[in-house]
């Protein structure tokens, strides 16, 4: 068993005829006239066509994304070269002293916020000063007449100046 074929070899049965095959002439003019023109049918080129637009963009899109990997690869070379510059002698390119820079970093920011913002509240406090003192003028001119409180025109007016000082220097800072 399975020593042999197990189907029979079959062949190919020709078949002759007599009668001879014609074409009548305006068949094989058309069929000569295809065969010279190089034109190709409508259909044919927008098929064609289709297939050639549909593989540009897929080169297109190769590209592009070649392109972006590309940028990509140039960034991170161009921020390592950066932070390595950055670093220069201080650290030894250890990522824990790469993360103590950066903390010490944000803590170096954090410390300037602070002194700008006490500066800004001191010049604020400044410009209220002499608010503040008249208003503790007034006061004072109150509690020693409480009998007489108009006698105190003259601490109230300077205390309306001082006020109306210190909201014009305001507003100007905002401009």
């Amino acid at each position: 068993m399975g020593a042999g074929q197990s189907k029979p070899e079959i062949r190919p049965k020709l078949f002759y005829t007599e009668t001879p095959i014609e074409f009548s002439q305006d068949v094989v003019d058309h069929l000569s006239d295809r065969l010279a023109s190089p034109e190709t049918t409508f259909e044919r080129q927008a098929t064609i066509d289709a297939r050639i637009r549909a593989q540009i963009q897929s080169e297109l899109k190769a590209l592009r994304n070649e392109e972006e990997n590309v940028q990509r690869e140039i960034q991170r070379a161009l921020e390592k070269e950066n932070l390595d510059r950055e670093i220069g002698g201080v650290g030894d390119g250890n990522v824990y002293t790469d993360i103590k820079n950066s903390s010490s970093l944000i803590g170096d920011l954090e410390e300037i916020r602070a002194k700008v913002d006490r500066f800004q509240t001191r010049n604020e406090l400044d410009d209220l000063r002499s608010v503040k003192e008249t208003g503790e003028a007034v006061a004072l001119c109150y509690r020693s007449s409480a009998t007489t409180p108009l006698d105190c025109w003259r601490e109230v007016a300077q205390f309306k100046a001082a006020a109306a000082d210190a909201e014009a220097r305001y507003l100007a800072s905002l401009r």
